[in-house]
């Protein structure tokens, strides 16, 4: 059986095959974060449609680290109750499911996180809605302990590992890019500094998890912006992480203000335009000895395939063609080896926004022609 459907482990924790649901906002969370029945459904599909992990969208550690409407929340107990039956449905339904959790720091606005937001240095950038203070010491250490109190729950409530959000503009990729970190104490300057929040939290979740038990990163290869994080830094980051014992990387790329070089491509419409963030998965994986997942623009099982038998990835993550498909890994498994249906127009996301939670729009306008004739 090729080997897209070969059956691995992750420090303990097995899946089916080598896809992974990469996370993706769904605006499908109540007002205060807490996960509703519609994206408790939406999840049990996806492990039903055959995907080895499942990773959720990104899950605030504070309140003031929330960036959208809809945004899943972790940083209460009080979420004990939907966040396991959760974990219970994708479990049920044969899958397995990992939480990744984020502080969104200065790509937020004053009125989405109730307060000012805070970023590593007080710096307006594009990405940045306005201009954000900047954390202090202490502040720091409250965040790195957050990040530590969601992870216990993230293992507390059932599911099979953590994800850190380390790219996309978000807190971790802020203190990792000397664009929006200027700092000039121990935090900032050389690579060695800028790495120095990260690794407080990797070493805070682990502590609380465990050695047993799977954390995982996001972490951009390249921002893509002037002055902002570049292929070397990410794999100066993914050494160190993996030298202090990091279970797995997924390598994405760009922020918001990234422009045609976003984290979320379009008109990836053919073969040649898939992969787009490969070139640099192959660099981090030469440099680690962990897992390496990559993710962005995979449509094709050819090349889903290649990159895995021929390049040496290990596994390879899908966000958007399953927003149409939740079942796709399940039509290749079977033999049904066509492209993913998605075109790469993001409407999914813009029309999420628009009512309240994402989904396909090119596959909705269909059923209404078919419905019509």
């Amino acid at each position: 059986m090729a080997a897209i459907f070969e059956e691995t482990t992750i420090n303990g924790m097995t899946m089916r095959n080598r896809l992974i649901r990469s996370a993706t906002w769904e605006g499908m969370c109540e007002q205060d974060g807490r996960p509703g029945e519609k994206l408790i459904s939406l999840y049990r599909k996806l492990a039903l449609g055959g995907i080895g992990l499942i990773v959720t969208s990104y899950a605030y550690i504070r309140p003031d680290g929330r960036s959208l409407p809809g945004q899943m929340g972790i940083y209460t107990d009080a979420f004990a109750d939907p966040f396991q039956r959760m974990a219970r449905a994708v479990h049920d339904a044969g899958g397995k499911i990992a939480v990744q959790i984020v502080h969104c720091g200065g790509q937020t606005d004053t009125k989405t996180a109730g307060r000012r937001p805070f970023a590593p240095s007080a710096v307006k950038v594009e990405q940045f809605p306005e201009t954000p203070e900047e954390l202090t010491k202490d502040e720091i250490k409250h965040i790195v302990a957050a990040f530590g109190n969601a992870a216990r729950r993230v293992k507390a409530w059932g599911f099979d590992a953590v994800q850190l959000h380390g790219a996309h503009g978000f807190l971790i990729n802020q203190f990792l890019s000397p664009l929006t970190n200027r700092r000039t104490d121990e935090y900032g300057g050389s690579r060695e500094d800028r790495v120095r929040f990260l690794l407080e939290v990797y070493r805070e979740v682990r502590e609380t998890v465990g050695a047993d038990y799977p954390i995982f990163i996001k972490l951009n290869a390249a921002d893509f912006i002037e002055g902002g994080l570049e292929i070397e830094d990410a794999i100066y980051a993914a050494k160190r992480l993996a030298d202090t014992g990091i279970d797995a990387i997924e390598v994405s790329a760009g922020t918001p203000s990234s422009g045609a070089k976003s984290p979320v491509r379009i008109k990836i419409t053919k073969p040649e335009r898939e992969a787009y963030n490969l070139e640099m998965a192959r660099r981090i994986k030469r440099a680690v000895d962990c897992p390496v997942i990559v993710v962005g623009g995979f449509r094709s099982y050819e090349v889903v395939e290649k990159a895995i038998l021929d390049d040496g990835i290990d596994y390879i993550s899908l966000a958007r063609p399953l927003i149409w498909e939740p079942g796709l890994a399940n039509r290749w498994l079977q033999g049904d080896r066509r492209p993913a249906r998605c075109i790469s127009c993001n409407n999914c996301f813009t029309g999420g926004l628009e009512e309240g939670g994402i989904y396909c729009a090119t596959e909705k306008k269909e059923n209404e022609k078919a419905a019509r004739r």
